[in-house]
């Protein structure tokens, strides 16, 4: 079976089973487009299909976006991986676990080893005082919000340990601090404008192209609430508010605030896959997609880059990812992947979570891409 009817096979197999609502796959090689499919409804009660073009809510697809800015300012000199947070944010100096000043450095915000989770406990603070992260709707800046988190303490040590947290939240405040605008005006000069992606930010204008979000239920999907709380891995509950993305006043999320289409995903890996296409240093690009963490791991098998994980044993991480592949996600319901090995990059976003990211989907989307 050729790719195109593996692929098809996977997306349609996933909509009559009622596990997603609307998907747009991109598969490039080489730099050209293999695989392009818009499948089911950005609406489903409204019944308007999904298109290529459809905006997609991101998550943590902003992450890539986030890092690949702040990897440009290091180029620039702007930056420096061992600078410390600190130095650029003074209103950022949360205390380490044994209770005095902690140093976190650029470097260990990219991979995720800066002592930061996302289990934002903040004590006896109510609801509405809470720190929050990049899915929940609120009126606070970056400062408001995350300064409240100089009250508690690391979760360990920075460099010590792996574990996926806000750090790209702080990353971002970083870069519109350094580069003196919004975190979304820091990335616009340094990699949309570059790439000609128009389609990618913090707030969407146009609600017609916007995909509605829905929730995973039996018998199937529903319209995410307003907010919407979805329990997900490790223990984590997702709340999600579908309204945050017209409200301009909300903190810009570095680590999970924009929303775009695939297209514009595809357009960031693909200047990956070229080395930094003259937005980033091929050097820069090379250590971006390889091993940062060094002995720790993001699971047996998977370490972290810069920009995402990375399979060093596909077998040992029962992935039908190829070895060296690097690869991310957002539980709005989307996944990427670039193997560099093959040149490919690919894009699977759905409107549905946690389906679109923590289930089968995209795991079967990956197998029929790379026929594993």
């Amino acid at each position: 079976m050729e790719l195109l009817q593996r692929v098809d096979a996977a997306i349609d197999r996933a909509i009559e089973e009622a596990r997603i609502v609307g998907t747009v796959v991109m598969v490039w090689r080489d730099g050209e487009p293999v695989y392009e499919r818009a499948a089911g409804f950005a609406d489903r009660e409204a019944g308007r299909a999904v298109a290529l073009d459809t905006v997609f809510r991101f998550a943590s697809v902003t992450k890539p976006f986030v890092a690949a800015t702040a990897l440009a300012m290091i180029d620039h000199g702007r930056l420096s991986l061992a600078g410390r947070v600190s130095d650029y944010l003074d209103w950022f100096h949360p205390p380490g676990p044994d209770g005095r000043m902690a140093d976190i450095t650029i470097r260990q915000l990219l991979t995720h080893t800066a002592g930061l989770t996302y289990k934002l406990d903040t004590g006896d603070l109510p609801e509405h005082e809470a720190v929050t992260a990049g899915l929940e709707n609120t009126e606070m800046t970056l400062e408001e919000n995350f300064s409240k988190l100089n009250t508690m303490p690391l979760a360990y040590k920075p460099g010590t340990a792996w574990e996926y947290s806000i750090a790209i939240d702080i990353l971002g405040a970083v870069v519109a601090q350094v580069h003196g605008g919004t975190v979304e005006e820091a990335i616009r000069a340094y990699i949309l404008d570059l790439l000609g992606i128009r389609d990618t930010g913090f707030v969407v204008d146009d609600p017609a192209r916007l995909a509605v979000p829905y929730v995973n239920d039996t018998p199937e999907p529903r319209p995410m609430g307003e907010p919407e709380r979805v329990p997900g891995p490790y223990d984590n509950v997702y709340c999600f508010s579908p309204a945050r993305i017209f409200n301009r006043h909300a903190f810009q999320s570095g680590g999970g605030g924009m929303a775009g289409t695939a297209g514009d995903v595809i357009r960031l890996l693909e200047m990956i896959r070229k080395g930094g296409d003259g937005v980033l240093k091929p050097e820069t690009v090379a250590a971006a997609i390889a091993n940062q963490i060094g002995r720790l791991n993001v699971r047996p098998g998977v370490k972290f880059g810069f920009l995402g994980a990375v399979t060093e044993d596909a077998a040992l991480d029962n992935s039908p990812l190829p070895d060296g592949t690097v690869s991310w996600g957002g539980v709005y319901g989307n996944r990427w992947c670039y193997d560099s090995a093959s040149g490919t990059v690919a894009v699977a976003m759905t409107n549905t979570a946690p389906e679109g990211c923590d289930g089968a989907y995209p795991f079967e989307i990956w197998q029929a891409i790379f026929d594993r």
